[in-house]
């Protein structure tokens, strides 16, 4: 099969064919059909999460089952399905206490000493956070995937796999964004746009975007946003505080850097909390001033939206076939997986929210 292989890092992905093994024991081939290209890979490509090469990245599906190992009960060929890196064990303390999201147990990779899921001749080929969807097959464990009605297009259906997942989870399951609340979303990518529309689905009364391309914004308000800031043009945590009179309820970083980090944290009025999406280089770390928790000001991470995805995953999906999702938006352009390069760098403008690779 073909596949985007990333053998250095800060070098283009290469297309090669490479091998998938048959399924084992509670393993699911499937047939790629969309995948996205999420923020999350080119922080792998450029190294600021280191990871083992060479691999084939992309993290973002939706696919066709094609073949099931010994003792798969959950989905059977040509079931539909959307696939989550953050697979599930099933039985380890977080996945017992409803965190699944946190779960790390090996048993979802193949042992040490079996034979590799990907390979290309004799080189074992690493697959990339459970999944490594930018193939045209996905060789998975069956509890990283979520079977789902067949009527929901396949394109649309892969973006739930990880930015509208994080995005949205982030709002209704981590920081339980209540009714009537006001909310900050720092960063109008596909991440922050979900998260601005999970929380127009919670019911906040009031969503202010932020952000510094005027494109970005202006789409920001068919997800949900209320009011919209450019970062570029003013002070954000000025213009927030003085717009909700004393900083939000809630406010969501959803780029990955200190400084926006940092301000949304201070954006927050007294007893609110900032969630911190964006994927923060390895390495950095944030500073905050300490009298100012104090007033009971918090913040905490996200992992995936903190998601249970076999129960999310189904529900999002009706969410947009009522309209109430607007994935259609999300979609910037569909390219072939020929051109994955060029979705890469399209990420590193901040112009798009997403590119989805398309598979015959």
């Amino acid at each position: 099969m073909k596949a985007a292989v990333l053998r250095e890092v800060n070098k283009p992905l290469v297309i090669e064919d490479i091998q998938y093994g048959n399924p084992g024991p509670r393993e699911v081939l499937i047939r790629t059909v969309a995948a996205g290209v999420c923020h999350s890979d080119l922080h792998f490509q450029n190294g600021s999460y280191p990871y083992p090469l060479p691999a084939v990245l992309g993290h973002e599906s939706a696919g066709v089952v094609e073949a099931v190992g010994k003792d798969v009960t959950y989905v059977k060929p040509g079931d539909h399905v959307i696939t989550c890196l953050s697979a599930f064990c099933g039985h380890c303390e977080h996945c017992l206490t409803g965190h699944m999201s946190l779960c790390q147990e090996p048993e979802l990779q193949r042992a040490p000493g079996q034979p590799p899921r990907l390979a290309r001749g004799g080189e074992n080929i690493w697959q990339f956070l459970n999944l490594s969807s930018f193939a045209e097959y996905m060789l998975v464990h069956e509890h990283a995937i979520a079977k789902i009605r067949e009527d929901m297009p396949l394109d649309r259906a892969a973006l739930i796999g990880c930015g509208v997942t994080t995005g949205v989870g982030a709002v209704i399951h981590t920081a339980k964004v209540e009714p009537g609340s006001t909310v900050a979303v720092i960063g109008c990518g596909g991440v922050g746009l979900s998260a601005i529309n999970g929380a127009a689905i919670a019911g906040a009364a009031r969503i202010i975007a932020v952000d510094m391309v005027p494109s970005k914004l202006e789409l920001a308000r068919k997800f949900g946003a209320t009011d919209v800031v450019n970062a570029k043009e003013v002070d954000p945590i000025g213009t927030v505080v003085e717009m909700t009179q004393g900083g939000v309820h809630y406010s969501f970083e959803a780029i990955g850097l200190k400084v926006t980090a940092e301000q949304s944290f201070k954006m927050l009025r007294r007893g609110g909390t900032a969630t911190i999406i964006g994927m923060i280089p390895v390495g950095t770390n944030i500073e905050l001033h300490g009298p100012e928790f104090l007033m009971e000001r918090k913040i905490q991470g996200s992992n995936m939206g903190s998601n249970r995805f076999r129960v999310d995953m189904p529900r999002f999906v009706e969410f947009y076939l009522q309209g109430r999702l607007h994935l259609d938006d999300l979609i910037s352009r569909r390219i072939r997986l020929e051109d994955v390069n060029d979705g890469m760098d399209a990420l590193k403008t901040g112009e798009v929210a997403r590119s989805v690779i398309m598979f015959d």
